[in-house]
């Protein structure tokens, strides 16, 4: 149990509700810890006395995923990020996981937070961040702001790693729709070398498709987007009782789906993280939908999540 007079390792907490939904957000990366909705946990978050476990609702800026032996280029410069995932050799999932984030506003439905990445010498720019945290009606909202304080141009890309669940609904008999159409190829590293369609293959869940025994662990590119931009994944029980959706909306053109095949004790395939995610993995160094922030700029994104038959 968590000593009464020791911080948790997430840090502050701050719990949010309204119409029978509740979140919590933690000051450690700015994540999100819990979400529930009339008692019932939709997200496989982690309890108060433990580390955040496999990047779980944590926020990944200024890059999702990995980056090849953590070296990019950018514009005349050539440069090397500390390499956080050192039994592969990559960079994995940004600057911003880890850094203690402040409490901007809070109401009793809604709390925003920020935090300003410093300028490092394997990304010299500065970025101010928010992301606001909302539950009501239709579910979880959140929205996110990156801007540009520095002098010069900086490449940027996003991503969120929310772990999904179905109460009482076993991972291989969840019914997953993916709206890609082509899945990146990964070599030993988990790392891109290619891209291919999923039409006619076991990772076509452009309708929807029992997970059953398959290990995911993917992106899936060239999203069906609905008429305002956006894109959704969904997950559903085996008689559609119960399901949970999350969308993203236009700025995210990217979903990574993984089955937690890699994670140990009780969370080895309990639940499956949906990542919306602006760039795929090493788009630093391909250049692939990477967003390019001038000096003042912000870019703005939201996603959300809303349970459901």
């Amino acid at each position: 149990m968590q000593n009464a007079a020791t911080p948790p390792p997430s840090g502050a907490q701050w719990t949010i509700s309204a119409a029978g939904h509740e979140a919590v957000i933690v000051e450690v990366g700015g994540g999100l810890r819990t979400y529930r909705h009339d008692g019932a946990d939709y997200l496989d978050g982690y309890d108060l006395d433990e580390i955040c476990p496999g990047g779980a609702g944590q926020v990944l800026a200024p890059w999702p995923n990995r980056i090849r032996d953590g070296q990019y280029s950018f514009g005349e410069r050539s440069l090397q990020l500390t390499l956080t995932e050192p039994t592969r050799n990559n960079a994995i999932h940004g600057l911003v996981n880890w850094a203690r984030w402040h409490l901007v506003e809070q109401a009793d439905d809604a709390v925003t937070v920020g935090y300003d990445l410093p300028p490092t010498p394997g990304y010299p720019w500065g970025l101010r961040l928010r992301t606001r945290y909302a539950v009501g009606p239709d579910g979880l909202l959140v929205e996110h702001e990156a801007t540009n304080v520095g002098d010069g141009p900086c490449p940027f890309g996003f991503s969120t790693h929310p772990y999904l669940r179905l109460p009482g609904v076993a991972v291989d008999d969840i019914s997953i729709q993916v709206p890609g159409r082509t899945r990146v190829l990964l070599d030993g590293r988990l790392l891109p070398v290619g891209a291919t369609p999923v039409a006619g293959t076991e990772y076509d869940y452009t309708s929807p498709r029992r997970i059953g025994d398959v290990v995911l662990d993917a992106a899936f590119g060239e999203v069906i987007r609905a008429a305002d931009g956006g894109s959704s994944v969904t997950l559903a029980a085996p008689d559609d009782a119960v399901a949970v959706r999350i969308w993203a909306d236009r700025e995210f053109g990217w979903w990574q789906v993984f089955t937690g095949d890699t994670l140990s004790g009780e969370r080895h395939r309990r639940s499956v993280a949906v990542e919306p995610m602006t760039c795929p993995p090493d788009a630093f160094r391909s250049g692939k939908d990477v967003i390019t922030l001038e000096p003042g700029d912000t870019w703005r994104g939201a996603w959300g999540i809303r349970p459901g038959a």
